[in-house]
């Protein structure tokens, strides 16, 4: 099976900018993510974040004061975040994600696992060990916030093509593959080169996470979970240690 990091280091991580709508755009989106789940202005926070990618999430949470170590397999993507979070408290893992608790001093104010990064995980029981992982890794009262795509009710036909964005030189359309534990995501990407267009595609699996699933298995370590629709069709799950 394609490895997430290989698609990302050689398909998808150069245009990953692009894709989000630019980084300022992004960083935008990614405040309003971010924002019903920020604590008031305050002592020194701590905060850890799963896949942060170029900081869509990293840097709003940096600015609202928090320590941020960021998390991610993407040299390229963390480059980025390195270059937009200039001045702010932001530390840069190059990682797995399930090492998180390696680069952890503290137990964390805050931990997000935004976009659809809990899909990239190989298995349902690498999502119950993160889960459990964040569990032990949150002070009392400190909050977890994930969004994913829930990829349990399969898409047929045309309906497995996904536009994702396009401009006058690129275009990036996704095309899902079900199996029965993983669907396959090729990414279709057409470049315009001179006066013609050049086509490369990648594929790489994504885990088909059922939201019942996450919410249980954050419940079973006695963690107050709400689970709820999020834009840009994710599934968000919030949860809060008592």
């Amino acid at each position: 099976m394609p490895a997430v990091a290989d698609h990302y280091a050689d398909h998808l991580a150069r245009i990953y900018v692009w894709m989000a709508g630019g980084v300022h755009a992004a960083i935008e989106q990614g405040s309003a993510d971010i924002a019903p789940f920020l604590a008031a202005p305050g002592e020194r926070r701590v905060a850890i974040d799963l896949g942060a990618g170029f900081g869509m999430h990293a840097i709003p949470i940096a600015s609202a004061g928090y320590a941020v170590t960021a998390v991610d397999t993407s040299s390229i993507l963390l480059t980025e975040l390195q270059t937009q979070a200039a001045g702010l408290r932001v530390r840069a893992v190059e990682d797995d994600l399930l090492n998180f608790q390696q680069y952890l001093t503290d137990e964390a104010d805050l931990i997000v696992c935004m976009g659809d990064t809990l899909t990239h995980l190989s298995r349902q029981s690498e999502v119950d060990d993160l889960l459990q992982m964040v569990a032990r890794s949150l002070k009392p009262g400190g909050k977890f916030v994930a969004t994913f795509r829930d990829y349990t009710h399969p898409l047929s036909g045309h309906t497995r093509f996904i536009p994702v964005r396009s401009d006058e030189s690129r275009i990036l359309t996704c095309f899902l593959e079900y199996g029965p534990e993983h669907v396959m995501v090729h990414d279709i990407v057409h470049e315009r080169s001179g006066d013609g267009w050049r086509m490369r595609v990648s594929a790489y699996p994504k885990l088909r996470i059922s939201p019942t699933h996450v919410e249980r298995s954050l419940q079973k370590h006695g963690l107050t979970v709400v689970l709820e629709t999020a834009p840009r069709g994710m599934v968000r799950v919030a949860v809060t240690r008592a």
